[in-house]
């Protein structure tokens, strides 16, 4: 059995997505609007064929409680798919105590992922980045690995060096790096500066990498295009710490699902297959 670690559905009946359907904006990862539709765990498994489990990402919900619990609902009604999953929540809340206490009654719940950086020009408008510098967040960090729970870590290459020094105040927080870490620029040289700056993460025992949304940056992906890629993180992170993600349905507006899981069955060497596919999601997020 393999596990998506990283998805997201979405019923736009029962929560708003502001960024998704926003109308004539353009986006780092394209046009929404094929994907501004609901996308449910029915669609999600038969896009899945040959996955078992899967990971569910907060996605911007204007109310993030309402998304988790959605998800919770999602999951009890659909027993023989094991779906866990990460919430959004602010680590530098004045009453993080109390909302990570909510999201803790739901047994689905594994990690919070709160976004450090999207893409260059996002970064500069939103000031995500801005939590690399607040001491709030690191201690955020900290009450996650208190509680047990995990952190999704998305952000680009220029944030490394800082977010490098916040993981060095919290060595005990177990972090998935979302999206092999954003090497949104795909020339040679920015995939040689993308990869000599990603020990500053892959060093650390306690980061996992995700191979997933590699379409973002590279809409017209081949295989080819995404080889130095996976074959960095394998190389640096080693197997036992990367996991598949489909990221999908945003990754759709690029490819089928079936396409992109033969891409990573021909990159991928036979033995890493068991621990990407599996073996590594199963014991990040405690799944089957």
């Amino acid at each position: 059995m393999r596990i998506d670690a990283h998805h997201h559905l979405w019923d736009l009946d029962a929560v708003a997505y502001p960024w998704l359907m926003a109308r004539g904006e353009a986006r780092f990862f394209g046009d929404p609007t094929p994907i501004q539709r609901n996308y449910l765990l029915a669609e999600h498994r038969r896009n899945a064929s040959g996955f078992g489990a899967s990971v569910h990402i907060q996605v911007g919900a204007a109310d993030p409680r309402a998304e988790a619990r959605w998800v919770q609902s999602v999951a009890d009604a659909n027993p023989d798919w094991p779906l866990v999953q990460v919430v959004f929540c602010d680590l530098t809340a004045p009453d993080l105590g109390a909302g990570l206490d909510h999201y803790q009654t739901l047994t689905t719940l594994r990690g919070v992922r709160q976004i450090v950086g999207r893409a260059p020009g996002e970064d500069a408008a939103t000031g995500t980045q801005a939590l690399l510098d607040d001491p709030r967040f690191a201690e955020g960090l900290r009450e996650l690995a208190r509680r047990g729970l995990s952190f999704d870590l998305q952000l680009i290459p220029e944030l490394y060096e800082g977010m490098a020094r916040v993981l060095d105040q919290a060595p005990d927080t177990q972090i998935a790096l979302c999206h092999a870490g954003s090497p949104h620029d795909r020339s040679p040289e920015g995939l040689a500066a993308w990869a000599k700056a990603l020990p500053l993460l892959s060093g650390r025992p306690n980061v996992a990498c995700k191979l997933s949304g590699l379409g973002m940056f590279d809409h017209g992906w081949t295989p080819a295009t995404i080889r130095p890629i996976v074959e960095t993180c394998l190389a640096q992170f080693t197997p036992e710490r990367c996991m598949f993600g489909s990221n999908f349905p945003v990754d759709s507006l690029y490819s089928d699902f079936a396409t992109l899981t033969a891409a990573y069955d021909a990159l991928l060497p036979e033995a890493a297959k068991p621990a990407v596919f599996h073996d590594t999601a199963a014991a990040f997020y405690r799944l089957p």
